[in-house]
C-alpha cells in the first residue's frame, strides 16, 4: 500500500498536484447491483414503469454523473472523458447471491447489474467516475421504481478493473 496523497504533512486535505505526471490512456470499469421484487423486474423488462424507460434514463443519469464527478467529490480532478458507457444485465438471482442482508429475501430474487466503463487520456485515473456512474445509475432505478416497492437493495458496488498510470493495472479478484 502506498501513502495517502490527499493530505499535506499537517494532515490538511488537498488536491493532488498531477502537473508533472505524464498523460496516459486510463480506463476504469465499476459494477454494482440493485435487488428488486419480481413486479419491478418484470415491469422494467416490459417497459411498463409509469415514469418511463427506466434503464434508458438510468444510463443517461450514470453518464451525466461520470461527467460531473469532480463537482460531487471534493478532491477529484475534472477530467475530459473520451468514453463513458453504462450497461445493464437483468438476472434472476441464484441462491448464493440473493439478498445479502437476509432481511427481505422475497424482494431479493431478482437484480439488475449496472456496469460503467470510463476512459480518458490524462494525468489521473477515472476510477471515481466509474464508481459514481454506477451508483447514480442504480439510484435512478430506485427513484423510478420506488412507488412499487421501497425495499430495493443496492449492493456490491466496486471497481472491477483499471488500467493506465503509475500504479498500473488492477483487477478485482
Amino acid at each position: 500500500m502506498s501513502e495517502l496523497t490527499h493530505f499535506d504533512k499537517e494532515g490538511n486535505a488537498l488536491m493532488v498536484d498531477v502537473s508533472a505526471k505524464p498523460v496516459t490512456t486510463r480506463t476504469a470499469i465499476a459494477t454494482g447491483k440493485i435487488f428488486v421484487c419480481k413486479e419491478i423486474f418484470d415491469r422494467i423488462q416490459r417497459h411498463e414503469i409509469a415514469k418511463g424507460d427506466v434503464l434508458g434514463v438510468a444510463r443517461l443519469a450514470g453518464i451525466m454523473a461520470c461527467k460531473r464527478t469532480s463537482e460531487l467529490i471534493p478532491l477529484c480532478h475534472p477530467l475530459p472523458l473520451s468514453k463513458c458507457a453504462v450497461d445493464f444485465t437483468l438476472q434472476e438471482a441464484q441462491e448464493s447471491d440473493q439478498d445479502p442482508t437476509q432481511h427481505a429475501p422475497h424482494r431479493g430474487r431478482y437484480y439488475i447489474e449496472a456496469t460503467c466503463l470510463v476512459k480518458t487520456d490524462g494525468k489521473t485515473g477515472v476510477e471515481m467516475e466509474a464508481l459514481t456512474g454506477v451508483q447514480i445509475a442504480l439510484l435512478t432505478i430506485y427513484d423510478m421504481c420506488k412507488a412499487i416497492d421501497k425495499g430495493m437493495l443496492i449492493t456490491d458496488v466496486h471497481l472491477v478493473s483499471k488500467s493506465g498510470g503509475k500504479s498500473g493495472a488492477f483487477h478485482w479478484e
